[in-house]
């Protein structure tokens, strides 16, 4: 659980830029485990929805295809 903490106060720093949010989102959902992957994708809904919904669908349904 700790690295999904980690990964969400990363993702929350470099919110404020669309490419740096990309970057590390995809980062994020590489260093996870399936469960919490699931868990990030929910919380980036919550928190980054509104804003970056496109990048988070893009990503996420690129590593659940997997």
């Amino acid at each position: 659980m700790k690295m999904l903490e980690y990964c969400q106060r990363i993702l929350s720093k470099v919110s404020f830029d669309r490419h740096l949010f990309a970057k590390e989102l995809a980062k994020s959902i590489k260093r996870l485990e399936l469960s919490d992957v699931q868990r990030l994708r929910l919380w980036c809904h919550e928190q980054f929805g509104q804003r970056y919904e496109d990048i988070i669908n893009a990503s996420f349904s690129a590593r659940l295809a997997v």
